[in-house]
């Protein structure tokens, strides 16, 4: 009998002892988890900005702040329909103003803490080895410049902010209907830039910015600047995810130590 109590005394014991140590083994990974997504910050950001907003985030981090930045880098187009449908942000950096418009109008982002940041202009690139200067002017000869298949690669013209600057340049010059034929559509300036650099299409309209990181590519012309809409990238902090971190590192994506960083990238500073 008593081997028996002393049996049960023990495994009522060992029973209490698991009871007791469950709720810790709960609790910790939760407040882990709450103190990550408070010191996580994700920045949804055109795809014209990568290399930038990498090295703004470097700069960050070597100041000694432990807050950890993620990137999404996509067309802006792409960008705003993510957050349309849910996705996690906490910072909406757009290569248009009609994209932020958009943003702005579901509700999605705070237009108080909207600000037009950086500018750029709208260049036309070709492969290094065959580059050529090229003078664009009212109703140049797209015939000439592109022979019988030649292709012009840009954004998606529609949507991808790239591509509709480059529509809205085509169409002021009065040689849309000409370039329409032969534009080959990407989903971010990125893809459309990498197709020049591989070779596969003559020609691409893309940001002076992005040719300029670009190997095996050459600007050929600049569009004229009243040719299109200025090129604008306006940031905001996305709604209800505008947290302590978001905001410290939203304000330093718009200081002076980023603002030298976009300049070193060739971007103007608003």
């Amino acid at each position: 009998m008593s081997s028996f109590i002393l049996r049960r005394g023990l495994i009522v014991g060992l029973l209490l002892a698991t009871a007791s140590l469950a709720p810790v083994r709960a609790e910790e990974p939760a407040k882990a988890s709450a103190a990550g997504a408070e010191t996580t910050v994700t920045a949804f950001a055109a795809a014209s900005l990568t290399n930038a907003f990498e090295d703004v985030a470097k700069a960050y981090a070597a100041k000694g702040e432990k807050t950890q930045v993620k990137f999404s880098f996509a067309a802006s187009s792409a960008l705003a329909k993510q957050l349309e449908a849910g996705a996690p942000a906490n910072i909406f950096a757009s290569a248009d103003l009609k994209w932020m418009d958009y943003t702005d109008g579901k509700g999605l982002t705070l237009p108080a803490t909207r600000a037009t940041v950086l500018g750029n202009a709208l260049v036309l690139v070709a492969p290094a080895d065959k580059a050529k200067p090229v003078t664009i002017t009212k109703g140049m000869d797209i015939d000439a410049l592109l022979g019988a298949n030649g292709r012009i690669a840009t954004g998606l013209v529609d949507s991808v902010p790239v591509g509709v600057y480059a529509k809205t340049a085509f169409t002021n010059l009065g040689v849309w209907d000409k370039v329409a034929p032969r534009i080959v559509g990407s989903e971010s300036v990125r893809a459309a830039l990498a197709l020049v650099e591989r070779g596969e299409v003559p020609f691409g309209v893309v940001y002076a910015t992005d040719a300029a990181v670009a190997k095996n590519v050459k600007v050929v012309a600049v569009f004229p600047a009243d040719s299109h809409p200025p090129v604008e990238y306006p940031f905001a902090l996305v709604k209800g995810q505008d947290t302590p971190a978001a905001k410290s590192f939203f304000a330093f994506l718009q200081g002076p130590e980023a603002k030298e960083i976009y300049k070193k990238y060739g971007f103007t500073v608003k």
